[in-house]
């Protein structure tokens, strides 16, 4: 399926790529250099937050080129959200 998603479809920031990877399954794209700190992670959560309100069943991974914090990755596994690299 792999195929980009319109975020305003969520109620999501424009900048936000979005990538729906099966039937109920989607990535969020970070493409950047500098890391993946808490307040990433806090937003990223906000935004996983709105698209499972629209798709209850919805599971959502954080896709990233980004080296991310050590605390950030175990605030994510802690929600259930996992990380995975480009």
């Amino acid at each position: 399926m792999n195929k980009f998603i319109d975020p305003k479809l969520f109620n999501l920031p424009p900048s936000t790529k979005l990538k729906q990877v099966g039937a109920n399954q989607f990535d969020i794209i970070i493409q950047r250099k500098s890391r993946i700190i808490m307040k990433d992670g806090k937003g990223v959560l906000a935004k996983i937050d709105k698209i499972k309100h629209h798709v209850p069943k919805a599971k959502v991974s954080l896709r990233t080129s980004a080296p991310v914090c050590s605390k950030t990755k175990m605030f994510l596994k802690e929600h259930c959200i996992s990380v995975l690299e480009c």
